[in-house]
Parts: C-alpha cells; sequence; structure tokens
C-alpha cells in the first residue's frame, strides 16, 4: 500500500546513501577508521568543505562516528557506525547492478537521445492520466 510518510522517509534516506561523495566515504571507510585528511587525498577529486559536509550528514544520520583523540594536533577519526556498516553490502550490490547493466542502460540513453524531440512534438499537449489510488479524478497535464 503506498504510504506518503513511507515514501518520503525512502526519499530521505536515498538522498544521502545515492550521493556521489557519500557511497565512496561509505566504500573507503568499509575498509576502517581514517583520519579527515587521509580520506581526503584517498578521494582525491573532493573538496575539503565537500567532505566535512558528507561527514556531519552521515554523522548526524548515525551511519558515522567522529572520535577526537586529544592530542596536539588534536586527531580525528571517522568510522562506520554499526548501521553504517550495514550499508556497505547494499551499496555493494548496487555497484554490481550498475556495472552489470552499465551497457544497456548507454544503449537506452543513446537511443533516446537519437529521437531527439520527435515523441514530444508528436505526443498530445495535454493527456488524461489515471492517479491510480483512487482520491479524485484522473490528474490532466
Amino acid at each position: 500500500m503506498h504510504d506518503p510518510a513511507n515514501c518520503r522517509a525512502v526519499a530521505d534516506v536515498l538522498a544521502r546513501v545515492g550521493d556521489k561523495w557519500t557511497v565512496m566515504v561509505v566504500g573507503f571507510l568499509s575498509d576502517g577508521p581514517m583520519r579527515f585528511n587521509e580520506l581526503r587525498r584517498t578521494i582525491g577529486s573532493i573538496s575539503q568543505r565537500m567532505l566535512t559536509l558528507t561527514l556531519r550528514g552521515l554523522e548526524r544520520d548515525g551511519l558515522v562516528t567522529r572520535t577526537v583523540t586529544p592530542t596536539i594536533p588534536p586527531r580525528v577519526d571517522y568510522e562506520l557506525t554499526e548501521l553504517g556498516s550495514t550499508l556497505i553490502a547494499t551499496l555493494g550490490d548496487l555497484s554490481e547492478w550498475a556495472i552489470r547493466n552499465r551497457q544497456q542502460v548507454e544503449d537506452s540513453r543513446r537511443q533516446f537521445d537519437t529521437r531527439g524531440d520527435e515523441a514530444v512534438v508528436g505526443a498530445p499537449r495535454s493527456t488524461s492520466v489515471a492517479r491510480g489510488d483512487g482520491a479524485g479524478p484522473p490528474l490532466t497535464r
């Protein structure tokens, strides 16, 4: 059954874990704790600000812990939480799916792009679309 609250929750989580930088950070942290600059060097193309924002978001969502060791200078380590570790298998499955289906997706994109606007030009400007949820009349585009 369609539940708008669940849809929002799924969309919210997917926005976090589907982000390119999150996937990379979780992937690298899957090997164990890392310091900020170690992560930044390993990823290479990420800015300091983006890495900071990504790590804060992951920490806020309970996927990463931040441990400060009071030395001079302070040592800050990032590590996946138990919850964050459960994400590794899911991201692995998604990565495998992407690799396995990459060629088909690229072929579909190429086919779509060669069609250009032909499909849009021939379509009627206003079509009736059934809502499917039984809540009122069909939507009109």
